[in-house]
C-alpha cells in the first residue's frame, strides 16, 4: 500500500485540505507555450499557402483541396501545441504529496486539459479569424462563379456591344446572385444574352443553363468545403486535448520519478 502513495516530504507546510490542487502557474506555462506554439505554426502554414496559391484562375487549389489542407494543418498544430503545453505543464507543477498515485494521474490529466482550455480560449478570436477568413475564401470563389458564367453567356465577336455591354453584365451577375432564379427569370437572360450577342435564342438558354449549373455548382463545393473545415477544427481541437492531457500526466511522473530519486 505504501508504494501506492507518493511520499511526504520533510518541512511540507499546511494541512492536505488547505492546499489547492491547481498549480495555476505551470498550467499558465503551459498555455503561453501552447499559444506561441500555434502562433509560429499558423505563420508557417500561411506561408506554405501562399506559395501553393497561383494568380492565376484554375491553376492554384481548389476549394476542396484548400479546406483539407487547413484542416490537416489545424490537426498538426493542435498536435504539437498541446503536446508541448502538456509536457510544460506537467514538468512545473508541485509536486502533491500522501496522494495516492491514481489521483496525482487524475491531476496530471487535469492540469494538461486546463492548459489547453487556457490556451485555445485566448487564441479563440484567432481561429475564428481563420474560420472567417476561409468561409470568405469560399464566398470570394461563389462571386467568382457568378462573374465568369456572366462573361460566358456574353462571349461575343460584334464589337458594336461593347459600350453597353457592362451595363448589362452588372444587371445580369446581379440576377444570377438571386437564389430564387424563377423560369421567367431564365427567360429574361436567355433573352438578354441572345439580343446582347446575337446568337440564336435556343443557344443563349443553353448558355444560361450551363451557367446556372456551374454557379449552383461552385456554392455547392464552397458548402462542402466550409462544412469540412468545421468537421476539422472541432476534430484538431479534441486532438489537442486529449495530447495535452497525457503529455501532462507522462511529464508528471517524470518529474515525480526524479523527485523520487532526490529523495532516495
Amino acid at each position: 500500500m505504501a508504494s501506492d502513495l507518493n511520499r511526504a516530504h520533510v518541512g511540507s507546510s499546511g494541512p492536505l485540505e488547505a492546499r489547492s490542487a491547481v498549480s495555476w502557474a505551470a498550467i499558465f506555462a503551459g498555455a503561453v507555450v501552447a499559444i506561441a506554439t500555434t502562433l509560429i505554426l499558423i505563420a508557417l502554414g500561411s506561408g506554405l499557402g501562399f506559395a501553393a496559391a497561383s494568380p492565376w484562375p484554375g491553376a492554384g487549389p481548389t476549394i476542396t483541396t484548400f479546406a483539407i489542407g487547413v484542416g490537416i494543418w489545424l490537426i498538426v498544430t493542435q498536435w504539437l501545441s498541446s503536446a508541448l503545453a502538456g509536457y510544460v505543464t506537467g514538468r512545473l507543477r508541485t509536486k502533491w504529496t500522501g496522494i495516492h498515485t491514481h489521483e496525482v494521474m487524475f491531476r496530471d490529466t487535469a492540469h494538461g486539459l486546463l492548459a489547453w482550455a487556457v490556451s485555445t480560449a485566448i487564441i479563440g478570436g484567432v481561429a475564428l479569424a481563420a474560420t472567417a477568413s476561409a468561409t470568405g475564401a469560399a464566398a470570394s470563389a461563389s462571386t467568382t462563379a457568378v462573374s465568369n458564367a456572366a462573361d460566358t453567356m456574353l462571349r461575343t465577336d460584334r464589337h458594336d456591344a461593347v459600350a453597353s455591354q457592362a451595363e448589362v453584365r452588372a444587371g445580369i451577375i446581379r440576377l444570377l446572385s438571386r437564389e430564387d432564379l424563377q423560369a421567367d427569370d431564365q427567360t429574361y437572360l436567355a433573352n438578354a444574352v441572345a439580343a446582347d450577342t446575337g446568337v440564336s435564342p435556343d443557344i443563349a438558354r443553353q448558355r444560361v443553363n450551363a451557367a446556372l449549373n456551374s454557379i449552383r455548382e461552385a456554392a455547392d463545393k464552397a458548402r462542402k468545403a466550409s462544412s469540412a473545415l468545421s468537421f476539422f477544427t472541432a476534430l484538431s481541437m479534441v486532438i489537442g486535448a486529449f495530447i495535452a492531457c497525457v503529455a501532462a500526466a507522462y511529464a508528471g511522473g517524470l518529474r515525480d520519478k526524479n523527485a523520487d530519486m532526490l529523495d532516495a
